[in-house]
């Protein structure tokens, strides 16, 4: 079988690793690929959301398998591209059609969804710039601190957590009016704030039955101590060292099967990865959002400790045998460590070479941001590179790409260098 992994980040690196690995794979190709996927695929510099050139390259490779590893070719609609082609009908698409792609492109169809599933959430509303006096008086209504969220795709950074009433009003102005997202804020999501600790969540699943992968950790902002600005992510830790047993089970009966009945209830054609990200309040699991793919830098921390070949599982999605896969996890602990661009995630600059990747030796290397150019690896993003480590535990874990870090340089780069520091 030979398979394409639409996408150029860590997420599509670590795809593309653990597919060397699997029996059933022939040869990988990745669009458009970045310098690391470069190890185990052909690259091919096609934007993700060129469908008609996708198409061409599928028929020229003899493809038989689609894995997008981004959201927006999915929300752009390319698995139904492939299902309204009657050339590409056969091909296998790994993500959901459009309709079910809506859960991650648009907030407030996510939202309503899960209060038609009875899926725990925080309270909300939304909004459009003809009702922005309603939105003031909900925000009035709340406890600080505000959410404010841009309902459409905003690259991870749609979201803003307020702790003054007054500068919630402005943003929410700012979103509504002055378009701060683009078209991603021309509905905006208010939220009630949930006091807790966050986890992801990784499921995949043909609609109607699903394995559960391994759970994960990430840390959003930029800052150590978790602040500053968000990013896309700088860091995961998997397993989730907080989560119990009895927290487990609250998680499947409460939160992932209701989701996926609701999925086959509603008729939502969905096959592929379903990402939801979770907080713990008190002991008890409730949804802040869903993802229609795997998240990055999670990806890079999960993969590892999978022990199935991930090309026959991906046979067995495709195939409707979803339901005879026992997912195989580690028992060792993966940390992910991100090491990014000076100024990200404001401005940066591309094009600085990047040394020491050669002197990696107790961690796996993922490329997130990178390009090579006549023998040289360069940095060609924000996020440049996910190094990521196994241990017996995610202190052992993290010690092991923190080390590996240090051999490692490129001008300005920077890492948080507190990853775990909240577990």
């Amino acid at each position: 079988m030979n398979i394409l992994v639409l996408g150029s980040g860590g997420r599509e690196n670590a795809f593309c690793w653990k597919l060397s690995k699997s029996k059933v794979i022939n040869k990988i190709f990745a669009a458009p690929g970045n310098a690391g996927t470069q190890r185990y695929a052909e690259n091919h510099n096609i934007n993700v959301n060129d469908f008609e050139k996708i198409k061409f390259l599928v028929l020229e490779k003899k493809i038989n398998m689609v894995l997008v590893g981004p959201e927006e070719p999915l929300v752009r609609g390319i698995h139904d591209f492939f299902l309204n082609d009657k050339v590409l009908r056969g091909i296998h698409v790994i993500g959901p059609e459009k309709k079910g792609s809506q859960l991650e492109g648009s907030k407030s169809f996510a939202k309503e969804f899960m209060i038609r599933n009875r899926i725990p959430t925080a309270k909300y509303a939304k909004f459009k710039s003809n009702n922005i006096s309603e939105g003031e008086k909900f925000l009035e209504s709340l406890s600080p601190p505000y959410v404010l969220k841009a309902d459409g795709l905003a690259a991870g950074k749609g979201v803003l957590i307020l702790n003054n009433l007054m500068e919630a009003k402005k943003e929410l102005r700012n979103m509504l009016l002055e378009d701060k997202f683009g078209k991603a804020s021309k509905t905006v999501v208010i939220e009630e704030f949930l006091e807790g600790i966050e986890l992801s969540c990784f499921v995949l699943t043909d609609g109607k039955t699903y394995v559960n992968l391994p759970m994960a950790k990430d840390y959003k902002k930029i800052g150590e101590g978790d602040t500053g600005l968000n990013t896309g992510g700088m860091g995961a830790i998997s397993p989730v060292p907080f989560v119990s047993e009895l927290f487990k089970s609250k998680i499947e009966e409460k939160i992932i099967k209701p989701t996926i009945k609701g999925l086959d209830k509603e008729k939502i054609p969905y096959r592929g990865f379903v990402f939801i990200g979770l907080i713990k309040v008190g002991d008890e699991p409730k949804v802040i959002e869903y993802n229609v793919r795997m998240g990055d830098p999670e990806t890079e921390a999960v993969l590892p400790r999978i022990k199935n070949d991930f090309g026959e599982v991906l046979n067995s999605l495709v195939k409707n045998n979803l339901q005879f896969v026992e997912i195989e996890i580690s028992e060792d602990s993966a940390a992910t460590v991100v090491a990014v661009s000076k100024g990200y995630p404001n401005k940066y600059e591309k094009g600085k070479v990047i040394k020491g990747l050669k002197n990696i030796k107790e961690s796996i290397l993922f490329h997130c941001g990178t390009l090579k150019e006549s023998k040289k690896v360069l940095t060609n993003g924000g996020r440049v590179l996910a190094v990521t480590s196994k241990g017996k535990n995610f202190k052992q874990a993290l010690k092991k790409s923190y080390s590996s870090l240090t051999n490692i340089e490129f001008e300005g780069i920077y890492f948080r260098k507190d990853i775990g520091f909240d577990l």
